[in-house]
């Protein structure tokens, strides 16, 4: 990280450097402040960059409209160049273009300190905007899709969610085997107490750590996405998104769990149903194959006897709402599957 930080600060240097370089080269007055344009055009990525430029551009050429009215009605003095400047940041603030208020009125201010609005000045600001932003542009031609680093975050995202799926399961396994009364399963029981109260937090754990691993793999599909100016596609940013919407329920599925008072003894199938998700958990995994057995689950539990105490049924009634949930899961990663295919 340092060692980008280090090159990142270089570019900027060495595009600013060269933007006052060449106003200087063909005789612009102010070069200086095609350095600051360009350090100033520069973003992250190379869309951004180009989008900062179009706005700031539009932004000017009005900026020039504006600073043209003012200076000819209230002279070539400080008190226009407030009228200009309260115009012009109204106009910014209406239209999003916040970043071109300093930018763009820094280049007002030389028709100020020249004391005129001619050709020659005019033309001059004009070079010295399209020199900033211009290799405020080029600076960033380098940027490119680093499709390597989204496959090893991706990787390391669904990964993370298997651990979430795991946990869930070894969570609900601990509660259904904790309200069961059963002497021959004494040293199981025993190591299940143990850990009783560790589940729900190691269930917190994985889901907040998974979390974190989407947080950056959006960061890097949608970086991807604005470093491709040619043949876009949407497969990265869909895959984080979907992945995303899959972490938003098992996030619904945790906070239902908690709602169980009582374990009926189903809660074991539904752990192992959790448990299968998990160990069928990829990237290019259809999941019909999941979706059918969904479906064959629902069947049994139909078959299952009614519940006969209140307690117990609503124990059922979460773990119906936790299966709801698992074939919302399931179902997201299919409609991905269907809508963006293979990678």
């Amino acid at each position: 990280m340092k060692k980008e930080k280090w090159l990142k600060g270089l570019k900027y240097t060495m595009a600013a450097v060269a933007a006052i370089m060449i106003a200087d080269l063909i005789g612009l007055k102010y070069s200086a402040s095609a350095g600051i344009i360009t350090i100033l055009s520069i973003q992250n990525t190379k869309r951004e960059t180009l989008r900062v430029a179009a706005r700031r551009g539009m932004a000017f050429a009005c900026a020039l409209v504006i600073a043209a009215v003012c200076y000819r009605i209230f002279g070539f003095h400080i008190g226009a160049f407030a009228v200009y400047l309260l115009c012009f940041s109204c106009l910014c603030l209406h239209f999003g273009w916040m970043e071109a208020i300093a930018t763009d009125s820094v280049l007002i201010t030389h028709f100020l300190t020249e004391g005129n609005m001619g050709k020659q000045i005019l033309g001059n600001e004009i070079l010295i905007f399209v020199v900033g932003a211009g290799i405020g542009i080029l600076a960033n031609l380098h940027l490119h899709r680093k499709a390597e680093q989204f496959d090893s975050l991706a990787e390391r995202a669904d990964d993370q969610m298997k651990r979430a799926l795991n946990a869930m399961k070894r969570q609900l396994q601990s509660e259904s085997l904790s309200s069961l009364d059963v002497a021959a399963r004494k040293d199981e029981m025993r190591e299940v107490q143990n850990n009783a109260e560790e589940a729900p937090d190691e269930t917190v754990r994985q889901l907040l750590a998974l979390d974190t691993a989407l947080e950056t793999l959006k960061d890097c599909a949608y970086r991807n996405w604005n470093n491709t100016l040619f043949k876009t596609s949407v497969y990265e940013t869909e895959y984080a998104s979907m992945r995303s919407r899959q972490a938003e329920v098992l996030h619904r599925i945790s906070a239902s769990m908690e709602l169980l008072e009582s374990i009926p003894k189903q809660a074991n199938m539904v752990a192992e149903l959790l448990g299968k998700i998990a160990e069928e958990y990829d990237r290019d995994n259809t999941v019909e194959a999941l979706l059918d057995e969904l479906t064959a689950f629902y069947e049994n539990m139909r078959r299952e006897n009614l519940p006969q105490t209140r307690q117990e049924f609503e124990a059922r009634a979460v773990l119906f709402y936790v299966l709801k949930q698992i074939e919302e899961f399931l179902k997201i990663k299919r409609q991905f599957i269907l809508k963006c295919g293979g990678n």
